[in-house]
């Protein structure tokens, strides 16, 4: 009798022996320990949406007192695919043409292509035949129906947005875009709580390769341990991935969901899903292009931790000034941060330490930081 009651005892001690140990390692997980989860939405060890929301923007700082008249002359502008609400680089061109209009008094004419743009030729050549002495195409896909155009309008000046048609009367208007994605990459790698950002590229193609390649660099500079995951939606070829804010967002939510804390898209107007992504997640986003901290709703403004400054509008802005002004020219002009084609945001108040950033970018400008433009 005595024995079976010892038994009994050590069985019990034993019991609430694993109790103890069971308890505690049930506190050690739940605790909230340094170790960054790696998980999405709801995890406390990642960067989470903390904006400011409701900024108003500042006022366009297109145009200047030496901006020439340019009263009867008329300028005529190809969108891409996505069209001038595309909230992207379309956008942005178009904005740069009102702005020619109110302060130039350039007459002005824009036209959106049909879905898959297989029409830009014909576009262009109906703004040519209507007397429109500059005509711009916005987008590298515009390279061959304007190379072709541009040699049966040798009167007519053309310019082309992120691609180069070497002709005498075409302005191709080219952009250091991976000086602008190093500074978010910069500001990705200052905010990060997981070691894990996301890059979600429209189309996989050599320009989009440098945004790429600059944000890989940025985020690097400032936390060489962090990784970048990259997603394409769509290969070079299929230009959809630009116009497909479903796939951004279901891309996006993927990166979210596998711990990434701050994504960094470029895009199109498949950006839109990402930034609902981002609010759905409860995650950090970077937006393109423009200020997209301004073209979203309060709940994402919240999310919005910057955005790369592809100042569209100033390269289409000073081309048009150059024909109002007679004083247009074919060739290259590169817009970069040393003159303000390409900068990044602050809007909603996220950014961790702007002094470290506008450090980076000084340092980009005096050449003392060379940004890849491939991964």
């Amino acid at each position: 009798m005595t024995q079976r009651s010892g038994s009994k005892l050590l069985i019990l001690l034993f019991a609430a022996f694993a109790l103890i140990l069971a308890s505690c390692a049930s506190s050690d997980s739940d605790g909230g320990g340094s170790e960054p989860s790696g998980g999405g939405g709801g995890s406390e060890s990642a960067a989470t949406c903390q904006g400011t929301p409701g900024e108003k923007p500042e006022a366009s700082d297109l145009g200047g007192s030496d901006d020439p008249d340019g009263s009867g002359k008329k300028v005529g502008l190809v969108f891409d695919i996505g069209g001038k609400d595309d909230k992207s680089f379309n956008e942005s061109a178009y904005n740069g043409l009102l702005a020619a209009e109110e302060n130039m008094g350039v007459e002005v004419k824009a036209l959106e292509p049909n879905a898959d743009g297989s029409n830009r030729e014909d576009l262009l050549r109906e703004l040519a035949d209507d007397g429109y002495g500059l005509v711009i195409g916005v987008g590298f896909n515009f390279f061959d129906p304007l190379t072709a155009v541009a040699g049966d309008y040798p009167d007519t000046d053309f310019a082309i947005v992120d691609s180069v048609v070497e002709a005498d009367n075409v302005a191709s208007i080219t952009f250091a875009e991976e000086q602008g994605s190093y500074l978010v990459g910069a500001i990705a790698a200052q905010s990060t709580q997981t070691d894990t950002v996301g890059f979600v590229g429209g189309v996989e193609t050599d320009l989009i390769k440098k945004f790429q390649a600059g944000f890989e660099a940025g985020v690097a500079e400032v936390n060489p341990d962090a990784k970048v995951e990259v997603k394409y939606l769509t290969p070079d070829g299929d230009f959809s991935g630009f116009n497909d804010s479903a796939k951004g967002q279901t891309v996006a939510s993927g990166l979210y969901d596998a711990g990434a804390d701050v994504i960094f898209h470029a895009a199109g107007g498949s950006g839109a899903g990402v930034f609902k992504a981002a609010a759905e997640a409860d995650r950090l986003a970077i937006g393109v292009d423009s200020d997209q901290y301004f073209q979203v709703d309060e709940a994402e403004q919240k999310c919005m931790l910057s955005s790369m400054l592809k100042r569209v509008d100033v390269g289409v802005y000073d081309t048009i000034a150059m024909y109002a002004g007679d004083d247009f020219k074919g060739g290259i002009e590169v817009f970069d941060l040393a003159n303000d084609g390409i900068n990044y945001s602050v809007a909603g108040g996220q950014v961790k330490d702007q002094a470290q950033i506008d450090d980076l970018k000084q340092q980009i400008i005096d050449g003392e930081i060379e940004v890849p433009t491939e991964p």
